[in-house]
């Protein structure tokens, strides 16, 4: 939902030297999506405890969801079900529209709305004081209705949260300018390579051939400058046979070094292969290295930082650790420490624990570390009397950290 408030004020204007500016009032918008599964299991928590979103950037903010399944005030004695968004980052006087859904899951599109948005004209933006504040409701739905509606399907319900974060900004008058076009120095390259215009080298890689120019290899790659125009380098070589790399890794190798993009899984693949995008990107990450674009290495880097789930951590992992990686090494870790019973059934765990037994060290000590942080966020949460972005539901914790510690016998067995 994207709803823009404007307020223009012109400057008083004089007999001489006339000039004119605008302040424009706006909200900058974001939603966020944020689903409970297993509803059931977190009725009985107790009034004024909660199950809270990942946070979320808005307006330079980050905010999260709180749901109180048995209500926030005791005195309602679990009747109601409660919602609020939360500043959850630092910020004093933060003002802001806010809209809090519950979401028809018939298809019918009959969702429950409390929106700020709609009020804005008579209330005006909301104003959060500082890190914790609050806006929502107390009494956002009676549970009976909740547990009887359309908004729980197979134990799941879902929220979303619109936030319009105020910023005002000044306009002066525009001089006039001319237009840049963007540059296509990418596209102009990748011509070159698509075209064959000018080549002068054959690469043989599996059972494809690919035409390429030595002189943009080389400003390119410090490998390719090496090979072709190094101390023992060839300038006349025309040929060049590529061992242990798949023709579609150094396709989409090229596509980088001539355009300086990432490509698309699809646009190098083909929509009939196998490769799934993590699976290319890690390759990829791994070629990248091996000639040395570290520009596209980091690039790898990040989107399989994007991609850790309990099916690729296993394989990840080693990959960061084999091609120096200590960013996406880190994320792994903490990842597979945080899942690690659910990670430790999956397959690629197997490949870890035979091939990489030094990771396996590492992994019980980022699971030792999170252990302690749990342990040690508990313990500040029972001395504190505040209220803070952190749950409340202290048992739960426990419970997991239990969980954690029944994998880390288990994995201290087999290593």
């Amino acid at each position: 939902m994207q709803i823009t408030e404007t307020m223009i004020v012109h400057d008083t204007e004089h007999d001489h030297d006339d000039s004119c500016s605008k302040s424009i009032i706006e909200t900058v918008n974001g939603s966020h999506d944020f689903t409970i599964k297993g509803y059931s299991l977190a009725k009985g928590m107790g009034a004024g405890k909660y199950i809270s979103s990942d946070t979320f950037k808005v307006g330079g903010y980050d905010w999260a969801i709180y749901f109180y399944p048995d209500g926030k005030n005791v005195e309602d004695n679990m009747a109601y079900v409660s919602a609020f968004i939360a500043l959850a980052s630092e910020g004093t006087d933060v003002r802001a529209l806010f809209e809090l859904t519950l979401l028809d899951q018939s298809g019918k599109g009959k969702h429950k709305v409390h929106s700020h948005f709609d009020r804005a004209l008579e209330s005006g933006p909301y104003a959060l004081k500082y890190r914790g504040s609050m806006w929502g409701y107390k009494r956002f739905l009676k549970r009976s209705m909740l547990e009887s509606s359309n908004f729980i399907k197979d134990d799941c319900l879902a929220l979303r949260c619109t936030v319009g974060v105020v910023r005002t900004r000044v306009e002066g008058p525009k001089q006039e300018s001319i237009t840049i076009p963007p540059s296509s120095m990418g596209q102009d390259f990748k011509y070159l390579l698509e075209s064959e215009v000018g080549c002068d080298i054959v690469f043989e890689v599996g059972e494809e051939r690919f035409k390429a120019h030595k002189l943009i290899l080389a400003s390119r790659s410090p490998v390719f400058r090496a090979q072709f125009y190094g101390l023992i380098g060839d300038p006349n070589l025309d040929k060049v046979v590529l061992q242990d790399l798949e023709p579609s890794i150094f396709k989409a190798m090229l596509f980088f070094i001539y355009s300086d993009k990432l490509p698309d899984v699809k646009e190098i693949m083909g929509s009939t292969s196998v490769f799934t995008s993590t699976i290319m990107v890690q390759h990829l990450l791994a070629a990248a290295d091996r000639f040395g674009l570290d520009r596209l290495k980091r690039l790898c880097e990040e989107k399989l930082c994007e991609a850790v789930t309990v099916e690729t951590v296993a394989t990840t992992l080693p990959l960061a650790e084999q091609h120096h990686c200590p960013q996406l090494k880190a994320i792994c870790l903490k990842f597979a420490a945080t899942n690690l019973g659910v990670v430790m059934r999956s397959e690629g765990f197997r490949y870890l624990e035979k091939s990489f037994p030094l990771l396996l060290s590492q992994l019980l000590e980022a699971v030792a570390a999170a252990v302690d942080e749990s342990s040690g966020c508990l313990l500040n949460r029972k001395r504190s009397t505040t209220s803070s972005i952190c749950g409340l539901d202290l048992a739960a914790e426990g419970a997991a950290a239990d969980s954690t510690n029944l994998a880390v016998k288990r994995m201290r067995k087999r290593s």
